[in-house]
């Protein structure tokens, strides 16, 4: 007979009622005293009291020497001490020694800087004239016809003008060589020459008295009474080179002179002849510098 193979192990049964309780234990009449393992950490007790002062310790070793402090304010002056005694005057038994030799003279020094200069002698007399030079070459013949042209016409632009100085004429109707300066009023002579000047100007409102002055003086007038008349004048003068020409009102009670839209006030130059073509000279014209007024009266 075959055994068969060992089957799974069942399944644990229930837990089983406990047992009843033994008899109490005897304990020995001799008990073996040992020590038992050691319990858990207890909690922290109370801080006790602090205890008795230790005893001074021992010196410690010498330290390093240390920076040198900030210099003290100085201190206040003492009192001033009394004069000393006079001493003892010494006995002097000096007598004047002999007059040495003359010494051997010396050598000759380097030469010294150069001396301020000093002032200006008065002037010399003046010396005979010298003899006349020789006559120079004959230089190029100069130009037959001059070349220099002026000419101006200008409008007034405002009624009125302030008296007692050069009238601005602003409108310029013809000034190409610059020699009228509109601002001043002022026409100035470029070269030596004849010259012709004419005005036609308009009066309104008040009398109209303007003269035509040549260097600060008058050289012709004309009074125009009728409102909205004309008054004209043409004068030929001679000028130098640099002579200024204007024309201006006498004074307020008598300045009518006047401008619109269909009357014009004019003043007009020209150049009529140089005096020669040597002579033919040009410049410009700078602004020139007048006075604030200039008399009427040409005494």
């Amino acid at each position: 007979c075959v055994s068969g193979t060992k089957g799974d192990p069942g399944i644990n049964g229930p837990i089983g009622d406990p047992g009843p309780k033994g008899d109490p234990g005897q304990c020995p009449q001799v008990r073996d005293i040992f020590q038992g393992p050691p319990g858990e950490t207890g909690l922290p007790g109370p801080v006790g009291a602090p205890g008795l002062p230790g005893e001074n310790g021992q010196p410690g070793p010498r330290g390093l020497k240390g920076d040198q402090g900030v210099i003290g304010a100085p201190g206040t002056p003492g009192v001033m001490g009394q004069k000393g005694e006079h001493g003892i005057e010494g006995n002097c038994n000096c007598q004047n020694g002999t007059k040495g030799d003359t010494g051997l003279e010396g050598s000759k020094g380097n030469k010294g800087d150069v001396g301020v200069a000093g002032q200006q002698g008065n002037e010399g007399q003046k010396g005979q004239k010298g003899e006349q030079g020789d006559m120079g070459m004959m230089g190029i013949p100069g130009p037959c016809t001059p070349i220099v042209q002026s000419a101006f016409s200008v409008a007034l632009t405002g009624s009125f003008p302030p008296p007692s100085q050069p009238v601005s004429f602003l409108k310029v109707i013809y000034n190409l060589q610059q020699h009228y300066n509109p601002t001043a009023g002022i026409y100035t002579a470029p070269i030596n020459g004849t010259y012709v000047f004419s005005y036609n100007l308009v009066a309104s409102t008040r009398a109209l008295k303007v003269g035509l002055f040549w260097n600060f003086l008058p050289v012709v007038k004309t009074t125009q009474t009728t409102d909205l008349g004309t008054t004209s004048q043409q004068v030929v003068l001679h000028l130098s080179m640099g002579d200024w020409v204007w024309l201006q009102v006498r004074d307020s009670n008598s300045n009518g002179m006047f401008t619109n839209s269909e009357a014009s006030s004019t003043f007009s130059g020209y150049l009529l002849n140089p005096d020669s073509c040597d002579m033919i000279m040009s410049r410009e014209v700078s602004n020139p510098v007048i006075p604030d007024t200039f008399p009427w009266d040409d005494s």
